[in-house]
């Protein structure tokens, strides 16, 4: 009886040190007992050698790691877990994972040791699996005897893991003894930026890609092009382009980073509405009503010469963004909000009619663009996507079935529910303006979103409001996006849009990474985030 005691005591005062374990102090959930450990062995030990032996009873069952978005699922162990030391190794079995290999070296201050076979104490160790029907962005971590591998079917599962283990480890912390086995919910989960009505400088662009990457985020949409601005070069039509924009340079290396953390870029511009800055160095273009009055950021779809310019850019700018998805807009085109668009726009009736026969309308033409843009882009091996207020009821001209449907409002004329989109087996990603839209200044109805809300009454199903589509419909659901917009471009500054973002960035991809209600309360969800930083 009184060996057990003295095993049990032991067992407690690990467990009391750990909960300390270099993180300030802290007594919080996250900190248990897992979280405390020895540090890895040094690297000149031979290569055979392990831990130093305890009994197997004298460290606690390891608890769940606490990471943003939470792990899916552990496997708990009893062991001292692992702490990247000084000169220990990061090993590669694979030599596609040299980037991510060297990058969280960099990070966790270890040496980069590139393809390796043999194990040494402290190892961490990146392998690719052969993961046949796995989900591509999963991986496995397991944390035993000293060592970590993180092993995916492909490089981004991999970098996920280690985006874990740099959180675990955060500042003195100990990744937990034990199996991580995690994977994301959605597979697009995105943060979209209205750059063309806010300038934003390329390094801020690249520390939220910084950031968005140790979420696991993997898109970052740019909305490039408006009535305000067109913020990136252009050499097939320099005359559009904004005093204030990116050089291609700065796109470019804006690319090589997103690409580092397995994030793409979603281009947009959008067309045949938002055009004001394309229209302003080209007036003929602009749309006119019958009595010639010209109407905001409209481009005139009944002319070639209208198609011409847009294509120019949609090709220039596919040579420029890598990646699959493309956003072609398609919101919000005035000549639509008209009661009658057919007698105020007598060239666009007639271009329709021309086009598409005798009962075509007006909307009809703006399908036919959309789809014609749609072409453009998918010459390029590209995917669209369009705003939901781009499609429309009761057209003889439908909309390409491969356009995926951003939906992010149910207030514009003829609003569609998302069950029509669904229903008609279309693929939606979800951009909820009741709650993932922070609009700078907070025009109209809107108000800046918080976390809290996000975190605990959104998920990729409530599309629209606050009601969620039938669970049949998940799989249409590809995933979502946070979006910046800056209709009022001077109300905050950078740095408050950093700040105002935090917290809803990182509950947004909680629920696409696990839309089920999350362990952790708001509170303690907070506090991991602030611990994390």
């Amino acid at each position: 009886m009184a060996v057990a005691l003295v095993v049990v005591a032991a067992g407690v005062s690990l467990g009391l040190w750990a909960a300390s374990g270099g993180d300030g102090g802290s007594t919080a959930p996250e900190a248990g007992a897992s979280r405390g450990a020895t540090a890895a062995a040094p690297p000149d030990r031979a290569p055979e050698a392990g831990p130093t032996p305890s009994p197997t009873r004298s460290y606690a069952l390891s608890e769940a790691p606490r990471t943003i978005p939470a792990v899916r699922d552990h496997e708990p162990a009893r062991g001292p877990g692992w702490r990247p030391g000084k000169g220990n190794r990061v090993v590669v079995a694979d030599p596609a994972l040299a980037d991510e290999g060297r990058l969280v070296a960099g990070e966790l201050g270890m040496a980069y040791a590139g393809e390796k076979n043999d194990r040494r104490a402290g190892d961490l160790r990146l392998a690719l699996n052969d993961g046949e029907g796995a989900n591509p962005e999963s991986y496995v971590m397991t944390v035993r005897d000293g060592r970590v591998e993180i092993a995916g079917p492909s490089d981004a599962g991999v970098f996920y893991g280690t985006r874990t283990l740099k959180q675990e480890t955060h500042d003195g912390g100990t990744a937990p003894e034990g199996v991580v086995k995690d994977e994301p919910a959605k597979a697009q989960r995105g943060f979209m930026l209205d750059i063309a009505r806010k300038n934003f400088t390329a390094g801020w662009i690249e520390d939220r890609i910084r950031e968005l990457g140790d979420l696991k985020y993997n898109q970052l949409g740019l909305h490039f092009s408006d009535d305000q601005g067109f913020r990136i070069e252009s050499s097939s039509h320099p005359e559009i382009v904004s005093r204030q924009h990116l050089t291609k340079a700065q796109v470019r290396k804006i690319i090589d980073l997103a690409r580092s953390r397995h994030i793409t870029i979603v281009p947009e511009i959008d067309s045949p509405g938002h055009l004001g800055a394309v229209l302003d160095a080209h007036p003929d273009l602009q749309l006119r009503s019958a009595q010639g009055s010209a109407v905001q950021g409209a481009i005139d779809i009944s002319k070639a010469e209208s198609a011409q310019i847009v294509d120019d850019l949609l090709n220039e700018y596919a040579d420029l963004f890598p990646g699959g998805p493309w956003h072609l807009g398609g919101d919000e085109y005035q000549a639509l909000t008209r009661s009658n668009p057919e007698a105020s726009f007598p060239q666009l009736a007639a271009a329709a009619r021309e086009k598409y026969g005798s009962g075509a309308t007006v909307a009809d033409l703006t399908t036919g663009w959309l789809n014609d843009r749609a072409d453009t882009v998918r010459r390029h091996q590209r995917v669209p996507r369009a705003w939901n207020d781009g499609f429309f009821r009761g057209t003889s001209v439908q909309a390409a079935k491969d356009i995926q449907v951003a939906y992010w409002t149910g207030k514009e004329i003829g609003a569609r529910p998302p069950l029509e989109y669904l229903q008609a087996g279309r693929k939606v990603i979800n951009y909820n303006d009741e709650f993932l839209y922070y609009v700078l200044g907070e025009p109209q109805t809107f108000v800046y979103p918080t976390g809290q809300r996000i975190y605990e009454q959104w998920t990729p199903r409530v599309l629209r409001g606050t009601a969620a589509v039938p669970a049949r419909y998940d799989g249409q659901i590809l995933g979502g996006s946070f979006a910046v917009w800056c209709d009022l471009a001077n109300s905050q500054t950078e740095d408050q849009v950093a700040a105002g973002i935090r917290m809803p960035l990182r509950a947004t991809v909680q629920k696409l990474w696990d839309p089920d209600r999350p362990e952790l309360s708001w509170t303690e969800f907070r506090a991991l985030a602030d611990r994390l930083g």
